[in-house]
């Protein structure tokens, strides 16, 4: 008898319920798949909220392993990343309001609480050319600084809109509001980053908030480790 032969999965042809499907199966090449293709997106939305690189980090990893214990259930009435994306803004949030709590608690007896940024703004694990990696840098921390300045309601839809790129109708689904809502604060949003930033904000924004090489490596390894899906015994 001939021996079988194992014939690889091209994932990215899947259609996203057999996906979902396969995820819900506990198929390993599946789940890397899912989230090596979302974490950009996941990790950019959980900052937009948190405001701190550790703490998104965290968010989105809790959000993948709630979404993986549920994956079974996704019907494809949505994109497979706006469902996603749904799940780690409800994280983010529920995050975010216990921290609201916790310092309410200690301001109310009275106790410093220190800074939120504890390191600088989302550095990246990209390596630059050395030519323009000084300008680069400079650019991506202003630009950073400034979004991170954005009052929380502006923030996420513009992170969603014009750093991701997702349309009005997308990111009125993940957040919950209306479409004429997102187009009001992307407006309002903008408004205010005009005028703090110069007109080559459009062009550098695909490089602020990187969330990939070993970043991204590692986020998914530590969610493949608590799946117990990992190579190792």
């Amino acid at each position: 008898m001939a021996a079988r032969t194992s014939v690889a999965v091209d994932y990215g042809a899947l259609g996203e319920v057999e996906l979902a499907q396969r995820c819900a199966g506990r198929d390993r090449g599946a789940i890397t798949h899912v989230i090596t293709s979302n974490n950009q997106r996941m990790f950019r939305t959980a900052w937009s909220i948190l405001r701190n690189r550790a703490e998104a980090e965290e968010c989105v990893q809790a959000a993948y392993l709630a979404a993986f214990a549920s994956i079974g259930s996704f019907e494809g009435r949505s994109a497979l990343s706006t469902w996603l994306t749904r799940i780690v803004v409800n994280e983010a949030l529920g995050r975010r309001r216990s921290e609201d709590r916790r310092r309410r608690h200690l301001e109310g007896k009275g106790i410093a609480l220190l800074d939120d940024y504890r390191e600088a703004l989302m550095r990246g694990s990209e390596p630059d050319t050395p030519d323009v990696a000084v300008a680069r840098e400079q650019i991506r921390a202003l630009l950073e600084r400034a979004v991170a300045g954005l009052p929380d309601i502006f923030r996420t839809v513009f992170v969603l809109r014009e750093i991701e790129g997702l349309s009005s109708e997308d990111t009125a689904e993940i957040l919950g509001i209306p479409v004429a809502t997102v187009k009001t604060r992307l407006f309002r949003g903008r408004r205010r980053l005009q005028e703090m930033l110069a007109p080559e904000l459009g062009t550098v924004l695909s490089g602020t908030f990187p969330f990939a090489g070993s970043d991204c490596a590692a986020l998914t390894d530590r969610v493949l480790r608590a799946l117990k899906l990992t190579d190792s015994v």
